[in-house]
């Protein structure tokens, strides 16, 4: 097995990105294709974005200049969730592919929580930067554990076990064949 790309912490010998330097050092490394690509600039672009949120967090919590933030947000995640979804079947076989789909989309609804939370009348988001922030690079933690698995697969050191699942596209004359068996 290759080994990964993610630096190890030495106390639990599990990988750590600890700023958005180290989580851009890894993601230039990652271009194994152009999908590879695409998703780990979808990824830089959130990254600047948590940055500036939680920086402006630290500093206020005052709805009009924190939510137009956040929407910002949203777009540039509604866009990267696509793109995630649209992967190809190398990328949709692998059991980390499931995993950052739901925590995008985890993310994406606890963000709409936010903006309404307390209505439109309250002054203050009831968001901290602590909470934002471990969403946050908790998403981009699968994202990078995705792109990480991708690369060893493609690399042709996985183990049988962990390969990707033998995907074929759907079959509909097939679906409407056992349908038919079904229904008889």
């Amino acid at each position: 097995m290759t080994p990964s790309r993610l630096p190890l912490d030495p106390t639990t010998n599990l990988p750590t990105i600890r700023s958005s330097g180290e989580l851009n050092q890894f993601l230039r490394g990652s271009h194994a294709d152009a999908q590879g690509e695409l998703i780990s600039e979808g990824m830089r672009q959130l990254a600047e974005r948590i940055e500036r949120i939680v920086a402006t967090l630290r500093v206020t919590r005052q709805r009009t200049i924190v939510a137009p933030m956040l929407v910002e947000l949203l777009t540039v995640l509604r866009g990267h969730r696509q793109r995630v979804a649209r992967l190809g079947l190398p990328w949709r076989g692998l059991y980390e592919y499931g995993g950052y789909l739901q925590a995008l989309t985890t993310w994406r609804t606890l963000i709409g929580r936010w903006l309404v939370a307390g209505g439109p009348r309250s002054a203050q988001l009831p968001l901290t930067a602590e909470d934002f922030e471990l969403v946050a690079w908790r998403t981009l933690a699968e994202g990078m554990l995705l792109i990480d698995m991708h690369e060893q697969w493609r690399a042709g050191q996985m183990q049988a076990e962990t390969r990707p699942a033998e995907l074929r596209e759907p079959a509909p004359q097939g679906a409407a064949r056992w349908w038919h068996r079904l229904r008889r």
